[in-house]
């Protein structure tokens, strides 16, 4: 039966090296690059088109809405509070 003997040149350590340092090196970029396009993204959410600036306005008028509500609610409370005593 015959044997199979790998020799391991230095060659070939070093390649290794270098395929380990470029790996990394790639994996930083990316993440870069990936960091970046999140940031942008960001940063361009900040115009607000149209249907936007309505959303924004059906929710204040909501809020708003609530807000009566609970003072009037408040109000009623308190008018049936003091209509016991």
């Amino acid at each position: 039966m015959a044997k199979l003997i790998m020799v391991r040149h230095d060659s070939d350590v070093d390649s290794q090296e270098e395929m380990t340092m470029s790996t990394s090196v790639l994996r930083k970029l990316g993440l870069a690059l990936m960091i970046a396009l999140m940031l942008g993204g960001v940063v361009a959410c900040d115009d607000q088109g149209p249907a936007e600036e309505a959303g924004e306005n059906v929710d204040n008028a909501m809020e708003d809405a609530g807000e009566s509500m609970e003072e009037m609610g408040e109000d009623v409370q308190s008018s049936a509070e003091e209509a016991q005593n």
